[in-house]
């Protein structure tokens, strides 16, 4: 694990992988505001008593691409986001990687059906390793080949 001098600089947005889940280049926004990482589910399905089977959306441009994960439910949370409306939440426990740094991960199950970014990763999965430079996109992992905004 990296000291505070070691801390590790990434941009505002990034792309991750989630190696144990089989997903690679996630569109993720960095989010020092929220302390729990969130990931966007089309469904969510009990299996058995902690276990659960979700549908990750992953990736909606060129095309929409899914991708069905089994994994065990660690824990709920309560929530309360920007509609003011409070939400009870599924967290799951994976390990992340960003650029050549793996770590565990909570992440709750969200529907992020009309967000840019597939995932948020706050404070909790960043601190004591990652510096956030919100000036920047991509230092970590790059940009990925294709179209550019204007």
């Amino acid at each position: 694990m990296s000291t505070r001098n070691e801390l590790v600089r990434i941009g505002w947005r990034e792309r991750v992988d989630l190696p144990a889940w089989g997903l690679t280049g996630v569109r993720a926004k960095i989010d020092t505001g929220a302390r729990t990482s969130v990931i966007d589910v089309a469904r969510i399905e009990t299996i058995d008593e902690g276990h659960v089977r979700f549908e990750v959306v992953w990736r909606i441009r060129p095309e929409r691409l899914t991708k069905w994960v089994n994994a065990e439910a660690v824990r709920t949370s309560r929530v309360k986001p920007s509609t003011g409306e409070l939400q009870e939440r599924l967290v799951c426990v994976t390990t992340i990687r960003i650029g050549e740094i793996e770590r565990p991960i909570e992440l709750a199950l969200v529907c992020r059906q009309n967000m840019r970014c597939r995932m948020l990763i706050g404070r909790k999965a960043l601190e004591g390793v990652f510096l956030v430079d919100p000036s920047r996109a991509h230092l970590l992992t790059g940009r990925r080949p294709g179209k550019r905004r204007p």
